[in-house]
């Protein structure tokens, strides 16, 4: 990988282009050592591998959020650290994980590390909706007779319909919630699976479960995220899923509300940036 990189200036007038016009224009290369801080905005997955060059080639910058963070808490499997906010949930690695988990209730196996949907299989008894595709659970395991299997198991929440609530937090401070309900005909309710997106409130249970996890992502250096909430059986909102890597729904919430979230965010960052330089001139000095 280069240790160059092509930079422009931002100022008041950059903004996204598909063509791509404010990085054609005015830019220059630079030592990206020369920089303090790296602000990672790139669509998850990142591998391990690449997350780990950022850490060794860069070993005194600040890396917002930090590498090691995101792979850590990038995994389904980062939810059992919270059984209390969770759904119940187990790690299936085997078919016959599945099988006896599935015996308990309709279960929705997630795999570890795809996002935006994909990739999620839910079970009812010995019919299986494999995506779009219906088929028994016979027909679903025998493409897992030579590929490993990497799933959290959750339980099937009756109320998913009431939608899929996504609330960003920044350096500890909530910045806003929507609800993204299903498509017609569907139970799946991200927005790239064809889900919509509506303003929000955040619930009593949800501060709770924020109030929860932040204290631990913030040790990991995690300082933006998203926490995504469905209601369970009970009528309460539950976790079911925590996103590190490149979080998305601010400026369409900011929309929504009317209010400049964006700005909000990437002050308190800024803020954050400024308080973690200062306390490492103090500890050099």
């Amino acid at each position: 990988m280069s240790r160059y990189l092509f930079v422009h200036k931002v100022d008041e007038s950059f903004a996204f282009s598909r063509e791509g016009k404010f990085f054609s224009k005015n830019r220059r290369q630079a030592f990206v050592r020369a920089y303090d801080v790296i602000w990672l905005r790139m669509p998850p997955p990142l591998s391990n591998e690449f997350l780990g060059y950022l850490k060794t080639e860069f070993p005194y910058q600040l890396i917002i959020n930090d590498p090691v963070g995101i792979y850590k808490t990038g995994t389904k499997a980062f939810l059992t650290n919270f059984p209390a906010c969770c759904p119940p949930m187990a790690i299936c690695e085997s078919i016959e994980a599945i099988k006896v988990f599935k015996e308990k209730f309709p279960i929705v196996l997630k795999p570890f590390r795809d996002y935006g949907g994909k990739g999620i299989v839910r079970i009812e008894g010995d019919t299986v909706w494999d995506g779009k595709i219906k088929k028994t659970f016979t027909e679903f395991t025998t493409q897992y007779k030579e590929k490993p299997i990497s799933y959290l198991g959750v339980k099937f929440l009756k109320n998913v319909g009431q939608g899929d609530k996504r609330i960003i937090v920044v350096d500890g401070q909530i910045m806003g919630a929507s609800l993204r309900l299903p498509a017609k005909g569907s139970w799946i309710c991200n927005v790239s699976q064809g889900g919509s997106s509506n303003i929000a409130k955040v619930a009593e249970e949800e501060l709770a479960i924020i109030q929860k996890i932040d204290p631990v992502l913030s040790k990991m250096g995690i300082v933006m995220y998203g926490v995504d909430t469905l209601v369970d059986d009970d009528g309460k909102r539950v976790l079911s899923e925590i996103n590190t890597t490149s979080i998305g729904g601010l400026p369409q919430i900011a929309r929504m509300e009317g209010k400049p979230l964006v700005k909000q965010a990437t002050d308190l960052i800024w803020d954050y940036i400024v308080k973690k330089i200062k306390e490492k001139n103090v500890i050099t000095n």
